[in-house]
């Protein structure tokens, strides 16, 4: 009996030093180990990838934003401020009010087949509308000129970046609203378009938040 109590005794010490070892181990040590590594190899990454203009944090390089006017009296849906480069659609989001901005309370994609006649009525009315608000007196977008993240939400409906096609596609329209040269905006999205990844991973990219701070940047001192 005495020796069955014993080995009880020590087993549970055991287990105990072990469960405390070990806490101490994967609970403290080892993450502040890897915060100590991500933030002297990857700070910028390991803070969120924080993008800031005039010394306040705006925003992160991997979550897009929308560009809204004000939501009017008896509208749901707020229309895009044309003055700034627009990001890809946010369908994904739902009709959820708290996401308006692109908050991070809800993210996914539209989950609809490419048949599903409410994914093919937005489609269609997303083109229409890129169509008709990147036209200006010299310059007319044609159907054929949209790409396809323009109409399309992403898989998260957070996606950040839009391909340089879908930039440029913009520029006369930003350069109209903003009283800019067409050239001058055009060299904007140029500096602000990122090749692949390594050379061959992806494709070439700008992302909107990036390109939006620069242009309030090259408005100010316009």
């Amino acid at each position: 009996m005495n020796n069955s109590v014993t080995n009880t005794a020590r087993l549970l010490g055991a287990g105990l030093r072990a469960l405390l070892v070990l806490t101490v181990v994967t609970g403290v040590i080892y993450p502040l180990a890897v915060t100590g590594v991500a933030q002297s190899l990857f700070p910028g990454k390991a803070n969120g990838s924080e993008i800031t203009a005039n010394g306040k944090v705006v925003g992160s390089s991997l979550i897009g934003q929308a560009y809204n006017l004000p939501l009017k009296k008896g509208q749901e849906t707020p229309e895009p401020d044309l003055k700034w480069f627009q990001g890809r659609p946010q369908n994904g989001l739902g009709t959820n009010s708290v996401n308006t901005r692109y908050k991070l309370i809800l993210s996914g994609a539209t989950n609809r087949s490419g048949d599903n006649a409410d994914l093919i009525k937005w489609v269609k009315d997303a083109k229409a509308a890129v169509v008709k608000d990147n036209s200006t007196a010299d310059y007319k977008v044609r159907p054929s000129d949209v790409p396809a993240e323009a109409v399309t939400s992403s898989g998260s409906g957070l996606d950040p970046d839009i391909s340089p096609d879908y930039a440029d596609l913009q520029v006369h329209r930003v350069a109209e609203k903003n009283g800019l040269p067409v050239a001058q905006v055009e060299k904007l999205v140029g500096e602000h378009t990122d090749g692949r990844t390594l050379g061959f991973v992806g494709e070439p990219r700008v992302n909107v938040l990036e390109l939006n701070i620069a242009l309030k940047n090259l408005m100010a001192k316009s």
